[in-house]
């Protein structure tokens, strides 16, 4: 399969959004975004989201030369609307402006409305972590998982990411979706052809799927049964009724190009890691070098890290079909 560079491969998913009709700006924004989840081996929000993404924008489903507008509507807090383009330029946004507003007065908040599908949702974090600060996204998705006990989807997988610094070393990152796994791993093996694990997903019926067709048309099985259902619910209150966005049931999928935009929202939150004690960057070291002293341990991310740095040396493998869908889109 063919190999590209990181820098060849932002350039081909930049040039295929912009001949969709994706501006410029936009285009750069998302496509960092893109290859870099793909390069930390995120493959469901990575390159394989081009095809959609573009036909969405030929659609008017995203609006590809939206303007982001942000406000501040009180001390502390970023308003921030999508206004129905790619989630990545107003995430990028929020990211530019939180660092100086949480050192200011120790914690702020930005939250995104008239958004889109937010990608990997480590990114944000890691990057407000790299500058000092504890960060939390909290994503609401299109309607895929249903209320525990229930049958029909009420609830997106929902995504919830979490970020610290550590002196000296790349920040903790956590980044996990509130389904048993992310929706976009349902999307890859329908790619690949391959079946679903048991236990992942449940078919139009309520019905136990390995059949990825199957499993898109019904439900994601919740992390932790209950608990999960519970979280999914914090995060629509949290990143779609308090910023003005939509619910999961309202918003139209992210995986075509049908319907209006999708609307959802995200939170994000930042604390400045020193606002409480000085010390906290060295007692978050204590605590993650406590972790990886056990045989067999490991902080979460580390693997993403490995593949990130193999991924600059020696670049993303691409297969034929998934680079000539780009150059078709």
């Amino acid at each position: 399969m063919p190999i590209l560079t990181l820098e060849n491969a932002h350039a081909c998913v930049t040039e295929a959004l912009v001949r969709c009709g994706t501006g410029p700006a936009a285009a750069e924004s998302t496509a960092r975004a893109l290859v870099g989840a793909e390069a930390d081996g995120l493959a469901g929000h990575g390159l394989s989201r081009v095809p959609a993404y573009a036909a969405q924008v030929r659609a008017g489903k995203v609006v590809g030369r939206a303007e982001v507008a942000v406000e501040t509507p009180r001390p502390g807090l970023l308003a921030v609307d999508a206004a129905h383009g790619f989630a990545y330029p107003a995430l990028d946004a929020a990211v530019a402006h939180l660092p100086a507003m949480a050192r200011a007065q120790g914690i702020a908040a930005a939250g995104i409305r008239r958004s889109h599908h937010c990608g990997a949702a480590g990114r944000p974090v890691e990057a407000l972590a790299e500058q000092g600060l504890v960060a939390l996204l909290f994503a609401n998705t299109p309607a895929a998982m249903a209320p525990w006990g229930g049958a029909r989807a009420v609830f997106g997988t929902n995504p919830i990411a979490f970020a610290a610094p550590v002196p000296g070393r790349a920040p903790i990152v956590i980044d996990l979706s509130l389904s048993k796994v992310a929706r976009g791993a349902i999307v890859t093996a329908r790619r690949r052809g391959e079946t679903l694990p048991e236990g992942w997903a449940l078919d139009a019926e309520g019905r136990p799927t390995t059949d990825p067709d199957a499993a898109l048309a019904g439900t994601m099985v919740p992390l932790g049964e209950a608990k999960g259902t519970a979280l999914a619910l914090m995060v629509e209150i949290l990143a779609a009724g308090l910023v003005g966005a939509r619910f999961a049931g309202e918003a139209s999928s992210f995986l075509d190009a049908a319907g209006d935009p999708p609307g959802t929202g995200q939170l994000l939150i930042a604390l400045d890691a020193g606002a409480f004690s000085a010390e906290a960057g060295s007692r978050f070291a204590l605590l993650a070098e406590s972790i990886e002293a056990q045989d067999g341990a490991r902080l979460p991310g580390s693997r993403r890290l490995a593949l990130r740095a193999r991924a600059r040396t020696e670049g993303l493998t691409v297969s034929e079909a998934l680079l000539a869908e780009i150059a078709a889109a």
